[in-house]
């Protein structure tokens, strides 16, 4: 058995086999392995820095006796060979490959040829700590993902349990016959998440063929049967994107705008948020510019915000989408599926929080209890102009203990009660109300609920932040019967008469359902179609402003 010295002492593999470098527990300290261990950096990474996970990378090299895990007869391991396959194609996980060294693996490599023995063996220590760094921050960043969502007032717990990532190493990975197969285990597991990656391979490579020519902005908006001076750069990208399959009529290259390609436009349209009219106006032409670099950014940032969920629940959760103004139940879920249109908060100072708590009652005919913001900013103004507004629109005022003050006119003595915050404005209960016939409740600390709503035609708009906060939902029997799912005497007829009824009452959840508010420009439907939509609330551009900035990564 052949075997390296270093300091006089023979070196032990962690992998097996002859010893293949410089490493043994009471060498570590001559060697400097624990030395820069301890020190929490390492100068040849591009992020040198590592003292988040020096406690990780220690535990690991302690655990082996300090024996360098990637390294076998001075080359690197199938193993480490994998990883940085997987290092360099980073980005076909919304990662970025740089994170992890991708450009420096091959010095690495070389250096570890080099004929004088302690530069060899120091290089030896370089190539298996480099690589041990980035494999823990790569497992790290697929698990929980790069940034923090509670670092930014996102109020959802990062990813799932911690791994333990030396001992995931260890026992798992630097020995496995399947690296790629190994690390997948720590990725979400939702189906979601894998559409998003096979989507993101999709528009990486249509990015790099590039955008092609953009599309004239008409002088006014193109309806089906009128003539576009830009068809032939429509049509391009059209099919480009998929939404023109190659074979489909394409008007015979006349500049009339019409038959398959009107169809074609309104596939771009539902897949992009938009009115689905088929006409070419300033939006959809808008739309159809962006790069496609945009549309991968968009599916880099789903993945990372998968990462930001729980990786399993109690019992089937439903989940909000808010740029996408839509409820879901989530699939693979054993519950019924469900999807409906919302409304949710404005993008201008009422925007609808993200964050996961549990639904644990529903209200029938609820009394609206008015936030004293509104009150105070829309509802003393419509008071002055009109003592009886409230009476009109089915308002009472009310104390602290819900005694009722007034439901008719408002009095200057009242009114200055309302402006202190002394009395309260509540809304009766009825179809009239802005709650609907139905609430539904998470508690939490921003006071955020779904809810039915009288104000249907909202749900006819592409674009629905109407809201102060809360979300109304389109079909609230519909989602009412699904949470109720469990107890089988409140079927669709008694939720219905329970809505029409002439009292307030409260029903508790048998078994609490998960609630998520979530927040993400691009979906995958099961199908493998791909829709994008607008970042309402400005946080896909914070985010990838942050991501930018390269590691360290706010934690």
């Amino acid at each position: 058995m052949a075997a390296l010295l270093f300091g006089g002492k023979a070196i032990r593999t962690a992998a097996g086999g002859d010893p293949p470098s410089p490493s043994a527990s009471a060498a570590a300290d001559e060697s400097g392995l624990a030395r820069l261990i301890a020190a929490g950096t390492l100068a040849g990474l591009r992020c040198p820095n590592f003292a988040d996970r020096r406690t990780d990378v220690d535990r690991f090299y302690r655990d082996g006796n300090y024996a360098l895990a990637w390294l076998r007869d001075g080359r690197p391991t199938p193993q480490a060979i994998a990883m940085i396959g997987l290092f360099e194609q980073a980005a076909l996980k919304g990662l970025n490959p740089e994170d992890y060294d991708a450009s420096r693996w091959d010095a690495r490599s070389a250096a570890l040829g080099v004929r004088e023995p302690k530069a060899r063996e120091a290089a030896a220590i370089d190539f298996d700590l480099a690589l041990m760094v980035c494999a823990m921050r790569y497992l790290s960043d697929l698990e929980n993902g790069r940034v923090n969502p509670q670092q930014r007032s996102f109020a959802l717990q990062s990813g799932g349990e911690q791994y333990n990532l030396s001992g995931f190493l260890r026992r798992f990975l630097i020995s496995s016959a399947d690296v790629a197969g190994t690390i997948a285990e720590v990725e979400p597991p939702y189906a979601g998440y894998r559409r998003a990656e096979e989507a993101l391979a999709t528009y990486l490579r249509l990015a790099a063929r590039g955008d092609g020519e953009p599309l004239p902005m008409p002088d006014k908006i193109v309806r089906p049967g009128k003539t576009y001076a830009g068809m032939p750069q429509l049509i391009g990208r059209l099919r480009q994107l998929g939404d023109l399959a190659a074979g489909e009529d394409d008007c015979g290259g006349a500049d009339v705008y019409c038959g398959a390609v009107v169809e074609a436009v309104k596939r771009f349209q539902r897949r992009h948020g938009l009115q689905i009219d088929g006409i070419l106006g300033r939006e959809t032409i808008v739309r159809m510019n962006q790069p496609i670099s945009l549309r991968v950014l968009q599916l880099e940032l789903a993945l990372e915000r998968y990462r930001w969920l729980p990786r399993q629940f109690a019992n089937p959760p439903i989940a909000v989408n808010i740029p996408e103004f839509r409820l879901h139940s989530l699939r693979g879920q054993p519950a019924p599926l469900i999807s409906m249109k919302v409304v949710v908060g404005k993008a201008y100072r009422r925007r609808t929080p993200t964050f996961a708590q549990d639904m644990r009652y529903i209200i029938f005919r609820p009394y609206w209890n008015v936030p004293y913001s509104i009150v105070r900013h829309e509802l003393i103004g419509k008071i002055l102009r009109d003592r009886e507004y409230l009476a009109a629109n089915d308002f009472e005022v009310v104390d602290n203990d819900g005694n009722i003050v007034t439901d008719g006119y408002v009095s200057d003595d009242i009114l200055s009660g309302l402006r202190s915050g002394a009395l309260e404005v509540r809304q009766k209960p009825g179809p009239t109300n802005s709650l609907g016939l139905v609430k539904f409740m998470f508690p939490n600390r921003y006071n955020v609920y779904m809810h039915g709503t009288p104000a249907t035609e909202l749900f006819a708009r592409a674009r629905r932040d109407f809201s102060h906060g809360c979300i109304r939902v389109e079909d609230p029997v519909t989602l009412a019967a699904w949470v109720l799912r469990d107890q089988p005497e409140w079927d669709v007829e008694r939720i219905r008469a329970a809505m029409n009824g002439d009292r307030t009452f409260q029903v508790n959840l048998i078994k609490p359902v998960p609630v998520l508010i979530l927040y993400t420009t691009a979906v995958v439907q099961p199908d493998g179609e791909v829709r994008f939509f607008d970042d309402i609330y400005g946080y896909d551009a914070s985010l990838a402003r942050e991501l930018a900035g390269g590691c360290p990564y706010p934690g």
